[in-house]
């Protein structure tokens, strides 16, 4: 069972216009209530590919009790812990003149400090029944910074894998307590760390940076532009295809559920990399968060270009003779 873990969920309010006229009153055409949170995302994601997951999240307030109503409707399985302050909510605003997509987040939910240890104390009990776990999405406030990497030292501490996709106060702390794998876009890291990673030798060694505290796979993404990762000290530049982006919203974590099926299923880094990045890519070209589909995720398998840069991996031919 795959354990994904959200902190910062959100009441997503969907609007579909004909087209947009600033300034002026518009009147949607359709209008949808989804669950969000990148955590979330991975799940939704994870269903579609048929991978057995199960969410930990915290809920709270009628926007709490309107995202467990949407989960159960989804079939995603959950946990909540109950949280004193109202679910954060925000607004997604679709264009379909222009295929614009515009987002507005709300304010995040202030966590007690008493809800945050019980969250840590359900959170360990599930981390000790799960094969891998992902910490995936934002902190809401600095009573929840330390759950993350309380999480990966857990993780750690019962030999599950641990996928950390996060960023802010907390991920370097998380990095410090040395996650099997990290997933981050360039922006995230550029912001968290007010660094620049902008060129191949940056990045680089960024991704050597992190080897070096023994974190075994990191994916560092740049939206639909290039991008490199590492699996241990080799290095790998890749080149998805171009096509045309819709709602990059849940990119990436239809692209962490990728890494995440590809170690449930055994296949090899570079398979899960074309499956992660193929996913991505589809995700992008629809308005349905993290529902991308696996069959049309393997039509782009050929188009995918993945391209060894410094030390090379040795294949061996293990067919019997």
């Amino acid at each position: 069972m795959i354990l994904t873990v959200t902190l910062n969920p959100l009441l997503e309010r969907r609007f579909f216009f004909k087209q947009i006229i600033e300034g002026s009153g518009n009147r949607a055409i359709d209008q949808e209530l989804r669950a969000g949170g990148k955590g979330i995302n991975v799940s939704r994601q994870l269903n579609v590919l048929n991978v057995k997951n199960h969410a930990l999240t915290f809920l709270g307030g009628k926007n709490g009790k309107l995202v467990k109503e949407i989960l159960s409707n989804e079939k995603i399985e959950y946990t909540s812990i109950q949280s004193k302050s109202e679910t954060r909510d925000g607004t997604v605003v679709v264009n379909n003149s222009t295929n614009n997509v515009t987002t507005f987040f709300g304010l995040n939910a202030e966590i007690t400090k008493e809800d945050a240890e019980a969250f840590k104390t359900k959170l360990e009990k599930m981390i000790m029944n799960c094969e891998i776990v992902v910490f995936s999405g934002s902190s809401s406030c600095e009573n929840t910074d330390s759950i993350f990497p309380f999480g990966i030292e857990k993780a750690n501490m019962n030999n599950k894998i641990s996928i950390c996709d996060t960023y802010g106060r907390h991920l370097q702390k998380c990095i410090d307590n040395k996650p099997t794998i990290i997933h981050n876009n360039v922006f995230e890291i550029e912001n968290t760390f007010n660094i620049k990673l902008n060129n191949e030798k940056k990045k680089l060694e960024f991704l050597r940076t992190l080897y070096k505290k023994n974190i075994k796979q990191v994916y560092l993404t740049d939206g639909s532009n290039p991008f490199y990762c590492s699996n241990f000290d080799y290095h790998f530049k890749i080149t998805p295809p171009q096509t045309k982006t819709v709602d990059p919203l849940g990119s990436g974590d239809s692209f962490t559920a990728g890494i995440v099926y590809a170690w449930h299923n055994n296949l090899t880094f570079e398979e899960g990399l074309t499956i992660a990045t193929s996913l991505g890519v589809i995700n992008a070209k629809s308005t349905n968060t993290s529902k991308a589909e696996f069959i049309k995720a393997q039509e782009l398998f050929e188009n995918i270009i993945v391209n060894s840069v410094g030390k090379k991996m040795i294949k061996i031919d293990a067919t019997p003779t």
